[in-house]
């Protein structure tokens, strides 16, 4: 048997199927991607499968781009010799709210209940819970699982989670929350097996267009970064990161609408905004421009400047974890970090770290050094699986 693992966006579907055995959850034998999947866009699914890489652009048809992805891949599930059977679809939703700590199958009840929090992450929710309803409708046989990316900061203390706003306001749930839980839920998962020190005080960084950090001690969550939103904490590809409040209160007298200011915060910030170049970090690496260079020196600065915050959370640091799509790759900036954090006791290999570019685990810190360095490619996919199969039993 098997457990499909997606997450819906607004124009992309990323899948993977993960074999159970011996009530564990494997690696996938299926990943990919579907694209273009925007009112009129021209859907591309690109997978691969034991090994073996395929793409296709998806035939024209009257159904929504959606849809016809939804068939793909139904197709592809269904027909390709080899394939394990599904007993479960488990979705990455990011946002859970006071009321779900922990992974629950979905009714149309709980569905109800979660678009509720669709203002706290306009930009993910409404697209998770969309895909949810077109996986119910395209796989109604299946039990369908909802995954969530607030759950592994469920232990954080009233300390952690309050803003320094009225009571009435906290208990209406304007609070911190944190992202990217199921993304360091497999790195932590991943320290613990593989080093001693994962028991201790650990920081993770989730490096990618979205971006934050995580301070966990005993494997648990103690202080992230992002908050009530999606927006707080790190400069992200297009988000603001922490921003002074003032800032919406100067531009609201200036006539911006909530549409707009919407649109600033999520879309146009961050590595775009400050380069006008770019979200991309790679696309960045290779400008030369002073604008390039600027906005790239920010998002530097913040990762360092907020590594120093939950450091302080923690009381010192036994392991930095390195992950996403920036963490993973760029091996500049996981030295220009580590070098500016070199006063705690964080020495890195730069042999070792040039190496640490691939899909594979690996520590990146020199021998004599007080914190260890780990280069976790994450996969939140097998994460859901796994949760999706403990809650089926």
């Amino acid at each position: 048997m098997a457990i499909l693992a997606v997450n819906a966006g607004s124009s992309t579907l990323k899948f993977s199927l993960h074999p159970t055995a011996a009530a564990q959850v494997l690696p996938s034998v299926l990943s990919g991607n579907i694209q273009g999947l925007e009112p009129g866009g021209t859907p591309t699914m690109g997978w691969s499968f034991d090994g073996a890489a395929q793409q296709k652009t998806l035939p024209a048809g009257p159904q929504s781009p959606f849809q016809r992805a939804l068939a793909a891949l139904r197709d592809l599930l269904f027909s390709e010799p080899g394939m394990p059977p599904i007993e479960a679809v488990a979705h990455r939703v990011v946002h859970g709210g006071q009321a779900f700590r922990a992974s629950v199958i979905i009714t149309d009840g709980v569905l109800a209940q979660l678009s509720e929090l669709n203002s706290l992450a306009p930009l993910h929710q409404p697209h998770n819970l969309d895909g949810v309803r077109a996986f119910r409708l395209a796989f109604p046989q299946l039990p369908q699982i909802a995954c969530f990316d607030t759950a592994f900061h469920g232990t954080l203390t009233e300390v952690d989670y309050d803003f320094a706003l009225p009571q009435a306001l906290t208990q209406q749930g304007v609070r911190r929350y944190g992202f990217h839980g199921l993304s360091y839920q497999f790195i932590m998962d991943t320290l613990l097996e593989r080093s001693p020190r994962g028991k201790g005080r650990v920081l993770m960084a989730h490096l990618g267009n979205g971006a934050s950090l995580c301070a966990a001690r005993e494997g648990r969550s103690c202080a992230t970064t992002m908050g009530f939103s999606a927006l707080d904490g790190l400069m992200m590809g297009t988000r603001t990161g922490t921003l002074d409040p003032g800032v919406l209160l100067y531009l609201l007298e200036q006539g911006w609408d909530h549409q707009r200011l919407q649109t600033l915060l999520y879309k146009q910030s961050g590595l775009l905004g400050v380069s006008g170049i770019s979200a991309d970090m790679r696309r960045l690496r290779m400008d030369a421009s002073a604008p390039a260079l600027k906005a790239i020196a920010l998002f530097t600065h913040r990762v360092v400047r907020e590594c120093g915050a939950l450091t302080a959370c923690l009381g010192g640091l036994d392991v930095l974890a390195f992950s996403g799509g920036i963490g993973e790759h760029d091996t500049t900036l996981r030295s220009e970090v580590c070098a500016r954090l070199a006063f705690l006791g964080v020495q890195i290999d730069e042999v070792l770290n040039q190496q640490a570019v691939g899909n594979v685990v690996m520590p990146i810190h020199q021998t004599g050094s007080a914190v260890e360095i780990w280069v976790v490619p994450t996969d939140e996919g097998r994460v859901a699986a796994r949760e999706a199969l403990a809650l089926l039993g």
